[in-house]
C-alpha cells in the first residue's frame, strides 16, 4: 500500500471549514431535527443508528456550500426560500441501489401470466391494446427500461400495442441519469441476451465500456419528479401495473399506509401492484390480495391471474 505523499512545499493547508467537515458529528437533538425534516419532506424515517450515515451524506453539501457545521446547514436548509437546497439534501441522502431486471421473478410473472391474459382479452375485444405502467421510485432508470424492453418484445407496436411507462423519483440527480440512458457495460450482466442485443447500443471510442438504451426504448418512458408522500399522483391514472419496489421499506407505518391507499386508487381494474421482496403489506389495511411473492391485485380481481 502506498504511503500518503507529503504536501509539496508552498501548498497551503486545507481551509478550516474543510478540516472541520472531516470530523462532522451530530448531537442527538440536532439529529432529531434532521429526522423530522427529512420525514416531512420524503416520508423516509432515519433510525437513530443512521447518524453517521447522515453526516457522511451531507458532508458533500457542506463542502459545496463551504459551510463548516451541520447546525449551520440545518439553519440554511430550513429557510423558506431554500427549496432547491432541500432538493439537493434529498438527493444526497437517498439510497439509489438498483439494477436491470432486479427480482427477475417479477418480470417472469409479467411475461408468463399478465401478457397472455392481456393478449387473450384484446383478441376477444375485452380490452384495448393500450398498456400503462408506473415505476414509482425509478432511481437511475434500470427498472423502467427493463419494463420497456420486456414489453417491446412481448407486446410490440407492430402488432398494434401501445405501451407507455411513467417513471418517477424524488431525486433530480437520479432522474437526470435515467433520462440519459447511458450505463456501464458491467450492468449488462442481468439483461437477457436477446434483449441486450436488440435494445442496447455498445459504446465505442470515448464511450468504450458503456452502453446506451436504444431510442425506441427511451421513447416508451416518461420520467418525472414526484414525491410519493407530498405530491399529487397522476390525475389520469389507472395503471395496469405499478412497481413500487424497495421504497416502502424506508417509510414509517403511517406513510406506508397512505402510499398503499393512494397507489391502489391508481390501479386499473385487475391492475397489479409489485413491491419489494422485503416489503410485507400484512400490517397495512388495504383492498389488495397477494398473488405471488410481493405481487398484489385488488380483492375480487386476483383470481383472473
Amino acid at each position: 500500500m502506498s504511503r500518503t505523499a507529503p504536501r509539496p512545499e508552498g501548498l497551503a493547508a486545507a481551509p478550516a471549514w474543510d478540516r472541520e467537515i472531516a470530523g462532522l458529528s451530530l448531537t442527538p437533538a440536532l439529529f432529531g431535527r434532521f429526522q423530522r425534516l427529512i420525514h416531512q419532506e420524503t416520508g423516509i424515517w432515519l433510525g437513530d443508528s443512521k447518524s453517521a450515515l447522515l453526516c457522511g451524506r451531507l458532508s458533500r453539501r457542506l463542502r459545496v456550500l463551504q459551510i463548516p457545521t451541520l447546525a449551520q446547514y440545518y439553519d440554511l436548509v430550513t429557510q423558506l426560500d431554500q427549496h432547491q437546497e432541500r432538493v439537493s439534501m434529498i438527493d444526497a441522502i437517498t439510497t439509489n441501489e438498483t439494477r436491470f431486471f432486479r427480482d427477475p421473478r417479477h418480470f417472469e410473472f409479467l411475461a408468463a401470466r399478465a401478457v397472455p391474459r392481456w393478449r387473450a382479452q384484446a383478441q376477444r375485444g375485452g380490452r384495448s391494446k393500450t398498456i400503462r405502467l408506473w415505476s414509482a421510485g425509478c432511481s437511475s432508470g434500470e427498472e423502467p427500461y427493463s419494463l420497456a424492453m420486456l414489453f417491446r418484445r412481448h407486446l410490440p407496436a407492430e402488432q398494434g400495442w401501445n405501451v407507455s411507462i411513467l417513471a418517477t423519483d424524488l431525486s433530480t440527480r437520479m432522474l437526470a441519469q435515467a433520462r440519459a440512458g447511458i450505463y456501464s457495460l458491467t450492468k449488462s450482466a442481468n439483461i437477457p441476451e436477446p434483449l441486450l442485443k436488440d435494445y442496447m447500443l455498445k459504446g465505442k471510442s470515448q464511450h468504450e465500456g458503456q452502453m446506451k438504451v436504444m431510442p425506441e426504448i427511451q421513447a416508451m418512458v416518461d420520467f418525472r419528479k414526484l414525491n410519493l408522500i407530498q405530491d399529487p399522483y397522476p390525475a389520469d391514472a389507472h395503471f395496469d401495473v405499478i412497481l413500487c419496489r424497495n421504497v416502502l421499506i424506508y417509510f414509517d407505518l403511517q406513510c406506508k399506509q397512505k402510499t398503499i391507499e393512494r397507489l391502489t386508487r391508481c390501479l386499473a381494474r385487475s391492475g397489479l401492484l409489485f413491491v419489494g421482496q422485503a416489503e410485507n403489506l400484512s400490517t397495512i389495511r388495504s383492498q389488495l390480495k397477494i398473488l405471488a411473492p410481493a405481487v398484489y391485485a385488488r380483492e375480487g380481481e386476483h383470481g383472473v391471474y
